[in-house]
């Protein structure tokens, strides 16, 4: 693809880094047939290709985003499943970031539009104040079908009752059972300890067991995945620098094997942060230092020797549910679906496997009818190889199915630390 950006513009770093990006394009639109917008509504400008081009033309001429633009980049879920299909390796995702960045900086958005995000950026990254915010919506349910269309969303995602947060799930270091092999930080996240706790319990006994010492520092806290992607980029840096605060007290204190993070969603943003915070110079070795660190909890697991499971289940027909922020934004495949195999599940792929569900971050929630179009033909997908579970990698990808099935859905970390000795994953009851 050509360009003419102008010598001026090209002083600066990120239109330095824009222009490279869309020199790699070369228009083969293969990335349409793996876009789930595209998929679905079959208009170009909801493909990479077509949003690239409106990308080009905004910055080329350094105009304000423009309400297409601005309709268009909002239906991209940043699923990032164009980066697994691109022969040119177009480096879409920073792209698209740039593109979000301008928009907030430029555009101005309808007053409910507006209020949606910001209460958003303001609750979701909190734990506490999400907790509370769920338990205002479960009050507010009756009343959703006078609310906006956004807010009914929301009022229908909410879960019905939230369970106890437990002790892993507060900052804290958990000792490793007998000799200690490795120690390594685990990312609690924000919206993941108010909505299934469990997860965070199983990957520390199942660690723990496994003679790892794991930390959860109090500093730490949201990844900032959440306002990055919605363009607020020096919002998502402060929490990236708060973090890589936290870890490297760690680092450089008792020492760190890894970083672990058991939804790929936060694991993608902090693999990262090295490049979110490569211009600053103060920032920008440590940034880099902590992203080499970062492992999904199956890329971890994978590199050590686990033993052989303490219980028979291969009785149970697992189906793997690959989240875009693991496949598509981490190029981490193979791993869970081998630990599973290895804990003796019968796994199965499902059709359709590089489509999103439709969850993406708070997609769901700002885009609900292409969010709800996705879910219906993921659970199709899913129910035809007939589970008896459903496995998952990602707390968004885990709510958003689990409103649309009857099939039980829990994290690959909760079958893991069941087959090597724990309890039943409390989601498969019935199961």
């Amino acid at each position: 693809m050509q360009t003419k950006f102008t010598p001026e513009q090209l002083q600066d770093p990120a239109i330095q880094e824009a222009d490279s990006i869309l020199r790699k394009c070369v228009h083969c639109g293969f990335c349409t047939a793996t876009c789930p917008t595209y998929v679905l509504l079959g208009d170009e400008l909801d493909s990479p290709r077509g949003r690239i081009y409106l990308i080009k033309d905004m910055l080329e001429n350094d105009k304000p985003a423009s309400e297409k633009v601005v309709k268009h980049i909002d239906r991209c879920l940043s699923c990032l499943s164009c980066l697994s299909t691109c022969p040119s390796g177009v480096d879409y995702m920073h792209l698209v970031d740039q593109a979000r960045a301008r928009i907030e900086e430029t555009y101005t958005r309808p007053p409910m539009d507006r209020l949606t995000r910001a209460m958003l950026a303001f609750v979701m990254p909190n734990t506490s104040r999400f907790r509370a915010a769920m338990t205002a919506a479960r009050l507010g349910r009756p009343f959703a079908g006078i609310m906006p269309k956004q807010l009914r969303t929301m009022l229908e995602l909410a879960p019905g009752k939230l369970p106890p947060m437990t002790k892993t799930n507060k900052p804290g270091t958990f000792k490793a059972a007998g000799p200690r092999r490795k120690r390594v930080a685990l990312l609690l996240g924000c919206v993941q300890p108010a909505l299934d706790p469990r997860i965070n319990d199983a990957t520390v006994r199942l660690l723990n067991r496994l003679g790892i010492e794991v930390v959860a520092p109090p500093e730490a806290g949201c990844c900032g995945a959440l306002v990055h992607h919605m363009g607020r980029e020096a919002e998502g840096q402060d929490y990236a620098r708060n973090n890589v605060r936290a870890w490297m007290k760690e680092i450089e204190g008792d020492g760190l094997d890894a970083i672990v993070i058991n939804a790929s969603g936060c694991g993608t943003t902090v693999k990262d942060y090295g490049h979110m915070l490569s211009r600053d110079p103060a920032w920008a070795e440590k940034a880099a230092k902590v992203s080499g660190l970062t492992m999904d909890i199956s890329e971890f697991l994978t590199s050590l020797d686990l033993p052989e499971p303490k219980i028979d289940v291969s009785g149970l027909t697992v189906a793997y549910h690959s989240a875009c922020s693991l496949q598509h934004g981490q190029q981490v495949k193979l791993p869970p679906k081998q630990l599973l195999s290895g804990a003796g599940f019968k796994v199965k792929d499902v059709p359709e496997a590089h489509l999103c569900c439709g969850s993406a971050g708070t997609y769901n929630l700002t885009q609900p009818e292409i969010a709800g179009k996705l879910l219906a033909r993921k659970c199709a997908n899913i129910e035809s190889v007939k589970p008896d579970v459903i496995a998952a990698g990602n707390i968004g990808c885990m709510t958003q199915i689990g409103q649309g099935t009857h099939i039980p859905i829990v994290h690959t970390v909760e079958l893991l630390d069941w087959a090597h000795g724990g309890p039943k994953p409390a989601g498969m009851t019935g199961a």
